[in-house]
């Protein structure tokens, strides 16, 4: 994991520039949970957004400090010491919102229509989506772009593994676990170990954690630094 760097917010060398705002309305009926139709009006301010994911993935790996002013330009909160390693990929960025020392590894997809809150202290691992929206199943309103967002929430400390989908309207509670491959369809609770598709927990975080990092792996006394 690269080390983290203290202030995403390092903009002053670069111009990026800030995105359109959306309409009050249009933003409150998007986030509403109902269902609305996407139109053409909205596509001028994601092309916008787009065009930020775009140049954070042509960034080579030494330009953290441009990273870093892309970030704060596109998402809705860029907390300290965020790293995000390309490719990723979003709908928008712009609704959603970072904590502190989170790190996202390669291909990460936000289909963030809805917001999307990731906590401090998140690990996410390679080939991840988080999803807000999903369509109705009547054909008919999916043949006019009918859809509905609604939140995706990965509390402090949450680890995803490779490959976990996070489905609309799911909140993933603090320290708790995603094994990979996992599709996340209902909430799962704090400090809980959770697998499978559905997603179901298996046990709580406790006393075997202070132990074993894995199977029958003990922790060391004096874990080195390297």
């Amino acid at each position: 994991m690269p080390t983290f760097h203290e202030s995403p917010q390092e903009s002053d060398d670069f111009q990026i520039p800030d995105l359109p705002a959306i309409p009050e309305e249009t933003l409150k009926t998007m986030h509403s949970g109902n269902v609305y139709y996407f139109s053409d009006s909205l596509i001028t301010t994601q092309l916008e957004a787009l065009e930020l994911v775009y140049d954070y993935n042509q960034t080579r790996p030494k330009e953290q400090a441009k990273r870093n002013a892309i970030m704060h330009k596109l998402f809705a909160h860029t907390g300290k010491g965020l790293y995000i390693e390309p490719p990723f990929h979003a709908n928008w960025g712009m609704f959603t919102s970072w904590g502190d020392y989170s790190y996202a590894n390669f291909n990460l997809t936000l289909v963030d229509d809805g917001p999307v809150t990731i906590g401090s202290h998140v690990m996410i691992a390679p080939n991840v989506t988080l999803t807000t929206t999903g369509h109705p199943v009547k054909p008919e309103l999916r043949r006019k772009a009918a859809q509905y967002s609604l939140p995706v929430v990965l509390e402090d400390n949450v680890w995803l593994g490779a490959g976990v989908t996070v489905l609309p309207g799911v909140t993933v509670g603090e320290n708790s676990v995603i094994g990979a491959g996992s599709v996340v369809t209902k909430d799962v609770p704090p400090n809980s170990v959770a697998f499978g598709t559905p997603c179901k927990v298996v046990r709580k975080i406790g006393a075997h954690d202070d132990v074993y990092y894995w199977r029958d792996r003990m922790l060391a006394d004096d874990i080195p630094t390297l």
